[in-house]
């Protein structure tokens, strides 16, 4: 969900390397015939019905997430996993054969841009089949062939309609963060899912992550979605989570409540000049570097755009702006609660504790509330997760390495879009 934060398809000429099929061994038991090394096919190949991999493309070799939310790459060293042809080798001993899947390629309108979408269906889909739409984070690649995400749901017999934002993987436009635009958009692949997969669905939903979080309540009615659920979003708009990056960014530094409240002053200062897309509150900037530049905890500073005001002068600020936020189109005006206020429709959010890009406390408060005036809201928590719903191992200077999936992600995802939340979902309780 940070402010700052492909094509698919592609021409070879002479450079580019040489693929080779290679023959591997595999356990008599298990093979008709030797397994013959391609490479990669993107799709879903399964165990069994609730163990598969999915295999999307990365920039570089191909990303691979197991139904448990193990993840790797075919770069990777070691061997994990090994590409065939309709088939994938797990570990040098197991053949998962791909899934028949139906995919539906579609280009569509939305305010004069022509967007790009995929509509895809678990075998058998049927009148019953939940149906969702997936809207990606503030990335600015395209999601068709290479999101992870609405796989996992389409391996759990949900079908799902997938689309590149605008400016984003095949389709045009330019890419923005406004959100009431891509709201637009939103409602423009709803109506074209629905109208492909007609006949063949039953519960529609909007699933949004990061970013998306912004964008689903926004689209909501005008969609027709009868549910969403949000994963790792926020409650508070663009400045409120700057000002929730920065806290936490401060608390993991170890500092106390006094340098929050000197750092709220701060965020306060900077959230007035965003807000004021660069036109207001120099002066109240220029007496917070002097007032607090000296301080050790003022250099920690990095939120979504805060670190980058105070990291230069206000002269500099004044005159040239920050040109890669310029073109991002950001409407300052958004409210989230008031937006979140008007949806009649039942929501699921999703937080991962150890959220750094989205820190949650705010959102979970404000969720809360308006839950008691009658909003039906259903909240879950990951412990021990960052953004992502990554799990992650955390080096003394306080870098990550984000290792899986949280395992119980997906299948609380999935649960909730078949409108039957059942069981335990890993290490997640419910709040």
């Amino acid at each position: 969900m940070k402010i700052l934060s492909s094509t698919l398809f592609f021409a070879c000429a002479l450079a580019c390397p040489v693929l080779f099929a290679q023959t591997i061994a595999v356990p008599d038991q298990l093979k008709s015939g030797p397994f013959i090394s391609t490479p990669c096919e993107i799709g879903i190949f399964q165990k069994d019905k609730q163990t598969f991999v999915v295999v999307t493309k990365a920039d570089k070799g191909f990303n691979y997430t197991f139904s448990n939310g193990t993840v790797g790459n075919t770069m990777d060293s070691g061997i994990t996993l090994t590409c065939g042809k309709n088939a994938v080798l797990i570990r040098g001993d197991e053949v998962w054969n791909k899934l028949a899947i139906s995919e539906l390629n579609t280009r569509f309108e939305s305010s004069g841009v022509m967007l790009a979408g995929r509509l895809m269906e678990p075998p058998g889909a049927e009148k019953n089949t939940p149906l969702l739409v997936y809207v990606h984070g503030s990335e600015d690649t395209g999601w068709i062939d290479r999101a992870g995400d609405p796989y996992q749901m389409l391996g759990r017999g949900i079908s799902v309609f997938v689309y590149d934002k605008r400016g984003t993987g095949l389709s045009q436009g330019e890419y923005t963060q406004n959100f009431p635009r891509l709201g637009d958009d939103l409602v423009a692949a709803s109506r074209e899912a629905r109208r492909l997969a007609a006949g063949r669905y039953g519960r529609f939903g909007l699933i949004g992550l990061s970013q998306g979080g912004w964008i689903v309540p926004l689209a909501a009615a005008r969609a027709g979605a009868e549910f969403l659920g949000v994963g790792f979003g926020l409650a508070v708009d663009i400045t409120g989570q700057d000002a929730e990056q920065v806290r936490k960014e401060l608390r993991d530094h170890g500092y106390g409540d006094d340098i929050l409240a000197k750092a709220s002053k701060v965020t306060d200062v900077t959230a007035k000049i965003a807000k004021s897309e660069l036109k207001e509150g120099f002066d109240e900037l220029a007496d917070i570097q002097k007032q607090f530049g000296k301080e050790a905890w003022f250099t920690s500073i990095k939120g979504g755009y805060s670190g980058v005001f105070l990291s230069m002068s206000v002269d500099d600020l004044r005159r040239n702006g920050v040109p890669r936020f310029d073109k991002l189109d950001i409407d300052w005006s958004l409210d989230p609660m008031q937006v979140l206020s008007k949806v009649d429709v039942p929501q699921m959010w999703v937080f991962a504790d150890e959220d750094r890009q989205a820190p949650g406390a705010v959102s979970l408060e404000r969720l809360s509330n308006l839950r008691r005036q009658g909003s039906n809201i259903t909240i879950y928590r990951f412990p021990d997760t960052g953004h992502g719903m990554w799990e992650y191992t955390e080096a003394k200077d306080g870098t990550r390495k984000q290792l899986r999936i949280t395992p119980g992600y997906y299948d609380l995802m999935a649960d909730w879009a078949k409108g039957k939340l059942d069981g335990s979902y890993g290490k997640a309780y419910r709040r």
